[in-house]
Protein backbone atom coordinates (compact mmCIF):
# COMPACT_ATOMS: atom_id res chain seq x y z
CA UNK A 1 0.00 0.00 0.00
CA UNK A 2 1.30 3.43 -0.89
CA UNK A 3 1.97 5.72 2.01
CA UNK A 4 -1.30 7.28 3.20
CA UNK A 5 -1.02 7.87 6.93
CA UNK A 6 -4.69 8.48 7.58
CA UNK A 7 -5.85 5.42 5.66
CA UNK A 8 -3.17 3.30 7.32
CA UNK A 9 -4.53 4.37 10.70
CA UNK A 10 -8.16 3.75 9.75
CA UNK A 11 -7.38 0.23 8.51
CA UNK A 12 -5.19 -0.76 11.51
CA UNK A 13 -2.19 -1.14 9.23
CA UNK A 14 0.22 0.92 11.32
CA UNK A 15 2.96 -1.70 10.93
CA UNK A 16 3.27 -0.60 7.29
CA UNK A 17 5.07 2.49 8.55
CA UNK A 18 7.92 0.09 9.34
CA UNK A 19 7.66 -2.47 6.55
CA UNK A 20 7.50 0.25 3.89
CA UNK A 21 11.09 1.06 4.82
CA UNK A 22 12.44 -2.36 3.83
CA UNK A 23 11.71 -4.96 1.16
CA UNK A 24 9.48 -8.03 1.32
CA UNK A 25 10.79 -11.50 0.58
CA UNK A 26 9.43 -14.92 -0.27
CA UNK A 27 5.95 -16.13 -1.10
CA UNK A 28 4.45 -14.54 2.03
CA UNK A 29 6.28 -11.19 1.90
CA UNK A 30 8.26 -11.39 5.13
CA UNK A 31 10.10 -8.10 5.76
CA UNK A 32 13.84 -8.35 5.19
CA UNK A 33 16.28 -7.57 7.98
CA UNK A 34 20.05 -7.60 7.47
CA UNK A 35 22.73 -8.01 10.13
CA UNK A 36 26.36 -7.77 9.13
CA UNK A 37 28.24 -6.51 12.18
CA UNK A 38 31.82 -7.44 13.06
CA UNK A 39 31.63 -6.63 16.79
CA UNK A 40 29.43 -9.07 18.69
CA UNK A 41 27.51 -9.07 21.99
CA UNK A 42 29.47 -10.25 25.02
CA UNK A 43 26.47 -10.47 27.34
CA UNK A 44 22.77 -11.23 26.83
CA UNK A 45 20.17 -9.66 29.11
CA UNK A 46 16.62 -10.98 29.01
CA UNK A 47 13.62 -8.72 28.43
CA UNK A 48 12.66 -8.77 32.13
CA UNK A 49 16.21 -7.92 33.28
CA UNK A 50 16.06 -4.18 32.71
CA UNK A 51 18.86 -3.52 35.19
CA UNK A 52 21.21 -5.55 32.97
CA UNK A 53 20.44 -3.90 29.63
CA UNK A 54 23.68 -1.92 29.90
CA UNK A 55 25.79 -4.39 31.90
CA UNK A 56 28.58 -4.21 29.32
CA UNK A 57 29.30 -1.98 26.37
CA UNK A 58 28.11 -4.74 24.05
CA UNK A 59 25.12 -6.19 25.89
CA UNK A 60 22.31 -7.58 23.75
CA UNK A 61 18.69 -7.65 24.87
CA UNK A 62 16.84 -10.89 24.08
CA UNK A 63 13.36 -12.33 24.62
CA UNK A 64 14.14 -15.96 25.51
CA UNK A 65 11.30 -16.16 28.04
CA UNK A 66 7.67 -17.30 28.04
CA UNK A 67 5.61 -15.35 25.52
CA UNK A 68 3.32 -13.90 28.18
CA UNK A 69 6.33 -12.14 29.73
CA UNK A 70 6.77 -9.86 26.72
CA UNK A 71 3.74 -10.31 24.48
CA UNK A 72 0.69 -9.53 26.59
CA UNK A 73 -2.01 -7.12 25.52
CA UNK A 74 0.22 -4.25 26.61
CA UNK A 75 3.28 -5.66 24.84
CA UNK A 76 5.42 -3.95 22.23
CA UNK A 77 3.92 -5.66 19.19
CA UNK A 78 0.38 -4.55 19.96
CA UNK A 79 1.57 -1.04 20.74
CA UNK A 80 3.06 -0.96 17.24
CA UNK A 81 0.05 -2.59 15.63
CA UNK A 82 -2.45 -0.13 17.10
CA UNK A 83 0.00 2.79 17.30
CA UNK A 84 -0.57 3.23 21.04
CA UNK A 85 1.56 6.32 21.53
CA UNK A 86 1.74 6.13 25.32
CA UNK A 87 3.00 2.53 25.25
CA UNK A 88 5.42 3.24 22.41
CA UNK A 89 6.87 6.13 24.42
CA UNK A 90 7.22 3.75 27.38
CA UNK A 91 9.12 1.21 25.28
CA UNK A 92 11.36 3.86 23.76
CA UNK A 93 12.36 4.91 27.26
CA UNK A 94 12.74 1.30 28.43
CA UNK A 95 15.10 0.39 25.58
CA UNK A 96 16.86 3.74 25.30
CA UNK A 97 20.53 3.36 24.46
CA UNK A 98 20.63 -0.40 23.94
CA UNK A 99 23.18 -1.41 21.32
CA UNK A 100 22.02 -4.87 20.26
CA UNK A 101 18.69 -6.69 20.26
CA UNK A 102 17.89 -10.25 19.24
CA UNK A 103 14.55 -10.54 17.44
CA UNK A 104 11.94 -11.86 19.91
CA UNK A 105 11.63 -15.59 20.36
CA UNK A 106 7.90 -16.06 19.85
CA UNK A 107 7.21 -19.72 20.57
CA UNK A 108 6.57 -21.95 17.57
CA UNK A 109 5.33 -25.51 17.83
CA UNK A 110 5.02 -28.41 15.45
CA UNK A 111 1.51 -29.31 16.62
CA UNK A 112 -0.29 -25.96 16.34
CA UNK A 113 -1.71 -24.21 13.29
CA UNK A 114 0.88 -23.24 10.69
CA UNK A 115 -0.74 -19.84 10.28
CA UNK A 116 -0.11 -19.12 13.98
CA UNK A 117 3.57 -20.12 13.70
CA UNK A 118 3.94 -17.96 10.61
CA UNK A 119 2.22 -14.98 12.23
CA UNK A 120 4.54 -15.24 15.22
CA UNK A 121 7.53 -15.05 12.90
CA UNK A 122 5.98 -12.00 11.25
CA UNK A 123 5.47 -10.33 14.64
CA UNK A 124 9.15 -10.83 15.39
CA UNK A 125 10.13 -9.11 12.16
CA UNK A 126 7.90 -6.12 12.93
CA UNK A 127 9.46 -5.72 16.36
CA UNK A 128 12.91 -6.08 14.83
CA UNK A 129 12.17 -3.25 12.41
CA UNK A 130 10.90 -1.08 15.27
CA UNK A 131 14.18 -1.55 17.15
CA UNK A 132 16.12 -0.79 13.98
CA UNK A 133 14.29 2.40 13.04
CA UNK A 134 13.06 3.73 16.39
CA UNK A 135 15.88 2.74 18.76
CA UNK A 136 18.79 2.54 16.31
CA UNK A 137 19.88 -0.84 17.66
CA UNK A 138 21.73 -3.57 15.81
CA UNK A 139 19.02 -6.16 15.15
CA UNK A 140 20.19 -9.78 15.15
CA UNK A 141 17.84 -12.30 13.52
CA UNK A 142 16.70 -15.07 15.84
CA UNK A 143 16.55 -18.34 13.92
CA UNK A 144 13.75 -20.64 15.02
CA UNK A 145 11.36 -22.93 13.15
CA UNK A 146 9.39 -25.96 14.36
CA UNK A 147 9.77 -28.28 11.34
CA UNK A 148 12.10 -28.79 8.42
CA UNK A 149 9.27 -27.85 6.07
CA UNK A 150 8.96 -24.41 7.67
CA UNK A 151 12.65 -23.53 7.32
CA UNK A 152 12.39 -21.70 3.99
CA UNK A 153 9.68 -19.38 5.28
CA UNK A 154 11.49 -18.71 8.57
CA UNK A 155 14.69 -17.76 6.71
CA UNK A 156 13.07 -15.59 4.04
CA UNK A 157 14.54 -12.09 4.20
CA UNK A 158 17.74 -13.16 5.97
CA UNK A 159 19.68 -14.14 2.84
CA UNK A 160 22.15 -11.25 3.12
CA UNK A 161 22.85 -11.74 6.84
CA UNK A 162 26.31 -12.70 8.05
CA UNK A 163 25.22 -12.82 11.72
CA UNK A 164 22.24 -14.60 13.30
CA UNK A 165 21.30 -15.86 16.76
CA UNK A 166 20.15 -19.33 17.85
CA UNK A 167 19.02 -20.42 21.32
CA UNK A 168 19.99 -23.82 22.72
CA UNK A 169 17.82 -23.50 25.81
CA UNK A 170 15.54 -26.52 26.16
CA UNK A 171 17.43 -28.43 23.47
CA UNK A 172 20.46 -29.78 25.30
CA UNK A 173 19.21 -32.39 27.77
CA UNK A 174 16.64 -34.16 25.60
CA UNK A 175 18.23 -36.20 22.76
CA UNK A 176 15.26 -35.68 20.43
CA UNK A 177 15.28 -31.93 21.01
CA UNK A 178 19.03 -31.77 20.50
CA UNK A 179 18.74 -33.70 17.24
CA UNK A 180 16.05 -31.25 16.08
CA UNK A 181 18.29 -28.29 16.94
CA UNK A 182 21.24 -29.84 15.08
CA UNK A 183 19.02 -30.33 12.03
CA UNK A 184 17.85 -26.72 12.23
CA UNK A 185 21.43 -25.48 12.47
CA UNK A 186 22.39 -27.53 9.44
CA UNK A 187 19.45 -26.17 7.44
CA UNK A 188 20.30 -22.61 8.47
CA UNK A 189 23.91 -23.00 7.40
CA UNK A 190 22.85 -24.55 4.09
CA UNK A 191 20.28 -21.86 3.27
CA UNK A 192 22.13 -18.70 4.37
CA UNK A 193 25.12 -18.46 2.02
CA UNK A 194 26.60 -15.33 3.62
CA UNK A 195 26.49 -16.61 7.21
CA UNK A 196 29.74 -16.12 9.11
CA UNK A 197 28.78 -15.92 12.80
CA UNK A 198 26.14 -17.47 15.06
CA UNK A 199 25.41 -15.86 18.44
CA UNK A 200 24.32 -18.69 20.74
CA UNK A 201 22.07 -18.09 23.72
CA UNK A 202 23.11 -20.93 25.98
CA UNK A 203 22.79 -21.69 29.69
CA UNK A 204 24.94 -24.84 29.94
CA UNK A 205 27.55 -25.10 32.67
CA UNK A 206 30.31 -25.71 30.09
CA UNK A 207 30.56 -24.96 26.40
CA UNK A 208 31.64 -28.45 25.32
CA UNK A 209 28.22 -29.88 24.46
CA UNK A 210 27.10 -26.58 22.99
CA UNK A 211 30.02 -26.36 20.60
CA UNK A 212 29.47 -29.99 19.65
CA UNK A 213 25.84 -29.18 18.84
CA UNK A 214 27.06 -26.44 16.48
CA UNK A 215 29.78 -28.67 14.98
CA UNK A 216 28.25 -28.68 11.50
CA UNK A 217 28.47 -24.87 11.44
CA UNK A 218 31.98 -24.78 12.89
CA UNK A 219 33.16 -27.32 10.30
CA UNK A 220 31.94 -24.91 7.62
CA UNK A 221 34.10 -22.12 9.04
CA UNK A 222 31.28 -20.32 10.87
CA UNK A 223 32.20 -18.70 14.17
CA UNK A 224 30.05 -19.54 17.19
CA UNK A 225 29.97 -16.84 19.87
CA UNK A 226 28.53 -17.76 23.29
CA UNK A 227 27.96 -14.59 25.35
CA UNK A 228 27.51 -14.69 29.11
CA UNK A 229 24.06 -14.43 30.66
CA UNK A 230 22.78 -14.62 34.22
CA UNK A 231 21.67 -18.25 34.15
CA UNK A 232 24.78 -19.45 32.33
CA UNK A 233 27.07 -17.71 34.81
CA UNK A 234 25.15 -19.29 37.69
CA UNK A 235 25.35 -22.76 36.17
CA UNK A 236 29.05 -22.41 35.39
CA UNK A 237 29.75 -21.25 38.94
CA UNK A 238 27.83 -24.19 40.44
CA UNK A 239 29.64 -26.61 38.13
CA UNK A 240 33.03 -25.22 39.10
CA UNK A 241 32.17 -25.48 42.80
CA UNK A 242 31.08 -29.11 42.43
CA UNK A 243 34.14 -29.92 40.38
CA UNK A 244 36.44 -28.27 42.92
CA UNK A 245 34.74 -30.12 45.80
CA UNK A 246 35.19 -33.49 44.09
CA UNK A 247 38.87 -32.78 43.47
CA UNK A 248 39.32 -31.85 47.14
CA UNK A 249 37.64 -35.09 48.29
CA UNK A 250 39.76 -37.23 45.95
CA UNK A 251 43.00 -35.60 47.04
Amino acid sequence: MKKNNNLIRLLNLNYLMLTNRTVSCGDMDLPAINCNVSVFPDYIALYSQTSLYHKTEHTAVAFFQFDEDFDGKFGLYWAIYYNVEERLAYFKERFKGIKYVIIPDFSELGDIHNIENNYRLFKGRIIGLWFLFEIGAVVIPNITFPTEESADFALDGYGDCSVVAISTKGHMDDPAENARLRANIRLTVDKLPNLKTIIAYDVCSTNDATLDTFSCAIERGIKVVIPDNTLKIRNMTLYQKRHTSRKAVVS
